[in-house]
């Protein structure tokens, strides 16, 4: 990490492709927590009670600190609002690098994924994309809940509703930027305007439900990973009512960043097992297991590569 006034560059690793990162977080208009512009994010992020509003991009080469001088790209991150306390950047700086994945060693990915006929294909075409994950637990699940048997157009309609009614809103330099409702506000939003936005009873309550144990201190990502075991984390998850095997497994890929999570019964997977594989009907859940047998402990980044393959075709 160097510094250069209100900017920081971010190693990346060396098959890093920030441009399919742009492809993934530039899929919907209604988005409403970061902005693409260009070859850049916009993107506010709540640090030790104080708002900071980042710009993010590829860039250019640059010299990497070894002996051979080997030229790395790097992601360039920008202060919009004002350089920050050192505590703030060093957060700031983690969270990006959780959100974009640039920590992430792929090699036995591809190595796994050169073996297999379905795979393989898909990764050579997608290589260097990263798993862009949703570092905040609260907001990993809400999303997730918020996502249950609807498309995803839907969903991302209902996740700006909530945003919009219950988030913050900042303006710089005539950008809007949002932030995401913080734990305690969900938890005492009246069920009635919950549902006014579109949400079923039964999401509305279980929004709530996570809300109030986040807020209480009942629910953590620290207290999810403290004991070193997904299953133990998928299980506690499961015990939330509300919280299904599908939804608890996404969590586990893009916020808890268990590479080798897998949601067995997501409808995109199989969707895009169907197209690869030309078949007339979706596969059966069996044969999708069959299938993810051979892509441990990689199944959440197959997944993810996987689902890539639906925005381009």
């Amino acid at each position: 990490m160097r510094l250069t006034g209100e900017q920081i560059l971010l190693n990346a690793p060396e098959d890093y492709q920030f441009e399919q990162a742009l492809v993934y977080l530039n899929r919907y208009e209604s988005e409403c927590l970061h902005q693409v512009e260009g070859r850049t994010v916009y993107k506010a992020l709540q640090i030790q009670g104080q708002t900071l509003l980042l710009a993010i991009e590829l860039g250019a080469e640059i010299e990497a600190e070894t002996a051979q001088g080997a030229a790395k790209r790097a992601v360039v991150l920008s202060f919009l609002n004002g350089r920050p306390a050192e505590s703030m950047v060093d957060d700031a700086v983690s969270y990006v690098r959780d959100w974009l994945d640039l920590d992430t060693d792929l090699a036995g990915f591809y190595e796994l994924s050169s073996q297999d006929r379905l795979l393989g294909p898909v990764v050579e075409q997608y290589r260097g994309l990263r798993l862009i994950g949703v570092p905040s637990l609260l907001e990993a699940l809400c999303w997730t809940v918020t996502g249950q048997q609807i498309n995803l157009s839907f969903a991302h309609t209902l996740k700006r509703r909530l945003v919009e009614t219950f988030g913050t809103r900042v303006v710089q330099g005539g950008r809007e930027f949002m932030l995401f409702p913080e734990a305690a506000v969900l938890a005492e939003a009246q069920l009635q305007a919950l549902q006014a936005l579109q949400f079923s009873r039964v999401k509305a309550e279980t929004l709530q439900r996570i809300a109030r144990l986040i807020a209480l201190g009942e629910l953590s990502k620290e207290q999810l990973l403290g004991s070193g075991d997904f299953l133990e984390a998928e299980a506690h998850l499961v015990s939330i009512r509300g919280i299904g095997p599908w939804t608890a497994n996404y969590v586990a890929m893009r916020c808890l960043r268990n590479r080798d999570a897998f949601p067995l019964s997501d409808v995109g997977l199989h969707n895009a097992i169907k197209r690869r594989l030309n078949l007339i009907d979706k596969p059966p859940l069996a044969q999708v297991e069959e299938l993810a047998t051979a892509w441990k402990p990689w199944r959440a980044y197959a997944t993810f590569y996987l689902w890539s393959t639906l925005a381009s075709s």
